[in-house]
């Protein structure tokens, strides 16, 4: 074997350690999380950059739109805090949905690495929050200053001293204070342990930075990436989803040109900025539209700066993929979740025959604000306040050769939250959760199933609830053939149906259902197997008659 193969080899190794590094860092945020949604669902990222803020290497756990938003946040970090003002030391913070990751509930943390003294790199994760105040996780505010405290591009600590003030603002702007405080301190944890299992990493391979890995790292997703895209057919392909909004429907379109090193994604002529909380910045839009393209055309080269560089983003300023300062965004994953489905669209006229039905796409988040009643009905020990926040998934979209799945959470990736885990942080009972009938598209291949949930609050308490959900009057379309997969509905246990968004109340005794929505179907529905449609009709997953 020559020198140089030598060196690639113990380079692949290093790399591949560095993953684990991150993986560490990851697992070290879900172990000493407060919230349910990162210990429990995973709604987070972590990830190593070099000195110039260019992400090597992110951890498995996480979701695409925290990663991928994440990789350009770094960058922000380093021009705001200013390359003379970084320290040993030093942690940075921000919610700031612009340089951040596109909301006010997800909170970033920057922490530089040095070595021997001198900076050789930054550890970054993200996670989301269960409150930072204000209307709570919802879509009804019409600015961002209603949205809950921002945080701008900080130190949280400095040079190893902690920012208290920071921390007792933050402690009295929010209604779940132990939570919101203790997982500000698990990201400062979890970049603190990458940057310790780095350096054990850079002792055993007598490293004194990382810029030669990392650009082993850039060149390699770089040219593998590139070689992906050349082999692809030019010229322009588009797509338009229409989904629900909030009060009227909202259009997505997207044009992708392919060229021999690069792919330009544009969402000219989507739906303009929206007076409500739906809006998306376009740090989680780039986010959520390089995914689609890289889980399509480039899903095993490692996600980082190089593989990313290819694929650059567009949007007209005041689209609703491109809200400007100060839109209200704080339901921005919502149409975010759309971008991938559409984007694999216009991806579908380029490759036919590869890319899925569409999905049920957005998660359906469920913010629960429990009360204990007043008066005689009053709970005797004095009931409970919470915030609870949970992650329920329809169903993916059909595959050309497979059944979509059924309740996954496409394209974000997070789990749900465990009943168990859920029931424990709030006065609340869950009554149902299982996979809903007939929910999935015909098709050849039939689109995964949604599931229906029934929660209502303790003896003694009720709950509003801040709803954000879609794909009740557009539901998930089906592809070659493939009929659309069922609508989803919110509704109170005695039929009352309720809205998709907004703030509402569910009253004591009273059951709040939820129906969530399916995959589209793959294929026409003649060409499914008896097999197939026996086992749909076994297992119950076809209405009966």
């Amino acid at each position: 074997m020559t020198n140089s193969a030598l060196s690639d080899v113990h380079m692949q190794i290093m790399w591949n350690r560095l993953i684990s590094v991150v993986e560490e860092q990851a697992v070290t945020l879900i172990r000493t999380a407060f919230s349910t949604s990162v210990r429990e669902s995973g709604d987070l990222s972590a990830g190593v950059f070099n000195r110039g803020g260019k992400m090597i290497a992110q951890a498995v756990t996480g979701t695409p739109g925290h990663v991928n938003a994440m990789a350009e946040a770094v960058g922000h970090f380093i021009n705001d805090i200013g390359p003379d003002n970084i320290f040993e030391g030093d942690v940075y913070i921000t919610n700031d949905p612009w340089k951040g990751t596109g909301h006010l509930l997800d909170i970033t943390m920057v922490t530089p690495s040095f070595r021997n003294g001198r900076l050789i790199g930054f550890f970054a994760c993200t996670a989301h929050v269960v409150d930072v105040g204000g209307r709570g996780f919802g879509p009804d505010a019409n600015e961002v200053y209603e949205e809950g405290i921002f945080i701008p591009i900080m130190k949280f600590v400095d040079r190893g001293v902690v920012n208290r003030d920071l921390v007792n603002i933050l402690r009295h702007n929010v209604r779940e204070a132990h939570q919101v405080v203790g997982d500000v301190y698990s990201l400062a944890a979890c970049n603190e342990i990458g940057h310790r299992r780095l350096m054990d990493m850079m002792d055993e391979f007598r490293l004194d930075d990382l810029e030669a890995l990392a650009d082993f790292v850039f060149d390699r997703s770089y040219a593998a990436t590139i070689e992906r895209i050349g082999a692809l057919p030019r010229g322009s392909y588009d797509n338009v989803m229409r989904v629900d909004g909030y009060g009227s429907p909202i259009d997505i379109a997207v044009r992708i040109d392919v060229d021999a090193d690069h792919i330009l994604v544009d969402f000219d002529g989507t739906s303009g900025q929206s007076p409500l909380g739906i809006n998306v910045p376009m740090i989680y839009t780039k986010a959520y539209a390089c995914y689609g393209l890289k889980c399509s055309l480039a899903p095993e080269i490692p996600n980082n700066y190089g593989s990313l560089l290819p694929f650059q983003v567009t949007a007209p300023k005041g689209c609703i993929l491109n809200a400007q300062h100060p839109a209200p965004v704080a339901v921005r994953h919502v149409l975010g979740h759309f971008i991938p489905d559409a984007v694999l669209g216009a991806v579908h006229k380029m490759l036919p025959g590869r890319i899925p039905a569409e999905g049920s796409g957005a998660l359906w988040n469920l913010h629960i604000s429990a009360r204990p009643l007043q008066g005689d009905k009053a709970p005797k020990d004095g009931g409970q306040r919470a915030e609870v926040l949970l992650f329920n998934s329809g169903g993916a979209g059909a595959r050309p050769t497979l059944d979509g799945l059924s309740a996954t959470a496409f394209p974000s990736g997070v789990h749900t939250m465990s009943i168990e885990a859920t029931e424990h942080v709030g006065p609340v009972v869950f009554w149902r959760k299982e996979l809903r009938n007939g929910s999935g598209g015909a098709g050849q291949y039939r689109g995964g199933l949604g599931q229906i949930v029934e929660i209502s609050a303790t003896e003694g308490h009720e709950f509003y609830f801040n709803a954000m959900f879609d794909r009740i009057d557009h539901p998930a379309r089906g592809r070659a053939g493939g009929g659309d997969g069922a609508p989803g509905a919110v509704l109170l246990d005695d039929g009352t149906r309720l809205a998709s968004k907004g703030r509402q109340h569910v009253p004591a005794g009273r059951r709040l259902v939820l129906q969530l929505p399916g995959g589209g179907g793959y294929g026409p529905a003649e060409k499914r197997s008896p097999e197939a449609a026996r086992q749909d009709f076994d297992f119950d997953y076809v209405l009966k008659d």
